[in-house]
């Protein structure tokens, strides 16, 4: 039964954590039919439900990321990235990088590098060059590192230029790659006025 209006009774919330947790059909029913609930809450206990279940269906993840509340497409979208499996055409997430919540779009550069989607390394270098929240170009410059292409190496030494999350996460992004560059530009990092940034480098040469 679903409920409207802007308050969500709680004993009907429980009732979808609980179904979350406890696999049955009239469980995984009472989670599909919350997925179209009026309530944000509701979508995404529903959403987390079926997901911990591996039962969200292909047009279902659509719909979510899709979703009008932001909160719903970030969940959606850091649901796959979780996953580390893109259920739905890359196109999804590539449209989702250009979301104007940026919190979503932070998501959806998440979502892509766990799920290794190259086609999207040309989306993910324009968030780290020019995205005005810092956030997203910290995540994008993550994946990028873990999509591992060498046409990107400029972008993520170029992030080293970036505010200190950046840098840190460009030193991270780094260790995926070889060469003369990447060495010059860690010798750089490692003289970072950020303290952090230069313990990333000293870990990461203690690893390698």
């Amino acid at each position: 039964m679903l409920h409207r209006g802007a308050t969500l009774p709680e004993t009907y919330l429980m009732r979808l954590v609980s179904a979350g947790l406890t696999p049955s059909p009239q469980n995984t029913d009472l989670l599909r039919e919350a997925l179209g609930h009026d309530h944000p809450r509701a979508r995404i206990v529903a959403l987390r439900g079926l997901a911990r279940r591996g039962e969200v269906r292909a047009s279902e993840w659509a719909r979510a990321i899709a979703d009008p509340e932001g909160e719903v497409r970030r969940e959606a979208l850091s649901e796959i990235g979780s996953r580390g499996e893109c259920p739905v055409p890359s196109d999804l997430l590539l449209q989702a990088l250009g979301d104007p919540d940026p919190l979503v779009a932070e998501a959806a550069a998440f979502a892509i590098g766990e799920c290794a989607l190259s086609e999207c390394e040309a989306a993910l270098v324009q968030m780290v060059q020019s995205h005005d929240d810092a956030r997203c170009r910290e995540t994008a410059v993550v994946s990028l590192g873990l999509l591992g292409l060498d046409s990107s190496r400029d972008t993520i030494i170029g992030a080293l230029d970036d505010k200190p999350t950046v840098r840190r996460r460009a030193v991270v992004a780094l260790a995926n790659f070889d060469g003369e560059d990447i060495e010059a530009a860690l010798d750089r990092a490692a003289d970072d006025r950020d303290w952090q940034v230069r313990s990333a480098v000293e870990q990461l040469r203690r690893e390698s």
